[in-house]
């Protein structure tokens, strides 16, 4: 995983609607960039609700919050579309940028090893250098904690 005083790698990914977005596209702004494994599922739900519950919190501290899965756009629109999600959520199905960020690891799953997502959160600071990172995140309370530690950033 990348670590406090990298530079955040860029990137461009399709959105729910198909349009690209760049990490560049935010700067002089706080990102928040959470990896997650995958749309509507409990995990993934509580945390992007979560999140959109705490979206003002984030504006007032001129922060956006951004989601990657590798979910496709289609996924992403329908998740959003069931739980009214104002988070922008990013389709990464090659996982080329969830490699880059190093949160594409092995899992072990009731004994049994696998690849998959593992839940992980950086702060990228409005000059694109990483400031914060939170690694193997609990969903619940998740979004709270990093807008409580974006206000004291």
């Amino acid at each position: 995983m990348l670590e406090v005083g990298q530079i955040a790698p860029d990137f461009a990914l399709l959105d729910a609607h198909g349009n690209q977005h760049k990490l560049s596209d935010f700067k002089g702004k706080k990102v928040v960039l959470y990896f997650y494994p995958k749309d509507d599922t409990p995990g993934c739900t509580k945390e992007a609700c979560q999140f959109t519950d705490n979206f003002p919190k984030f504006e007032n501290i001129n922060a956006v919050v951004i989601g990657i899965s590798a979910d496709k756009p289609e996924s992403h629109k329908k998740f959003i579309d069931k739980y009214g999600l104002k988070v922008l959520l990013l389709s990464d199905p090659e996982k080329e940028v969830i490699q880059k960020y190093g949160v594409w690891q092995e899992k072990n799953m009731y004994g049994k090893k696998t690849f998959g997502i593992v839940r992980s959160t950086y702060i990228i600071g409005e000059e694109g250098k990483i400031i914060k990172v939170y690694k193997n995140v609990k969903a619940d309370g998740h979004a709270e904690k990093v807008a409580e530690d974006l206000s004291n950033l």
